[in-house]
C-alpha cells in the first residue's frame, strides 16, 4: 500500500510503481468515485483496447420479445 499527500490544490501524485503497472499516462483521464466514503479513480480506456474484453462471454439465452 502506498501513502500519499494531499496538495494545497487539492493534488494527488499517483506514485510510480502503481502508474507503471497500470500502463497510466500522463493526461490521461480518469473516474472518481465516492465509494461508501472512499475514493476509487477508475483509469478510462479507449474503446479501441476493450476489443475482446468479453470473448467467450455465454450469449445463449433467451431475449425478450421486444428485443431484437
Amino acid at each position: 500500500m502506498e501513502t500519499v499527500t494531499l496538495s494545497p490544490k487539492y493534488q494527488v501524485v499517483i506514485p510510480q510503481k502503481i502508474r507503471e503497472s497500470l500502463h497510466l499516462k500522463a493526461g490521461q483521464k480518469m473516474q472518481m468515485i465516492n465509494l461508501e466514503g472512499q475514493i476509487v479513480i477508475v483509469p478510462l480506456r479507449p474503446i479501441k483496447e476493450m476489443r475482446g474484453a468479453f470473448k467467450g462471454m455465454n450469449t445463449d439465452f433467451e431475449r425478450e420479445s421486444d428485443r431484437l
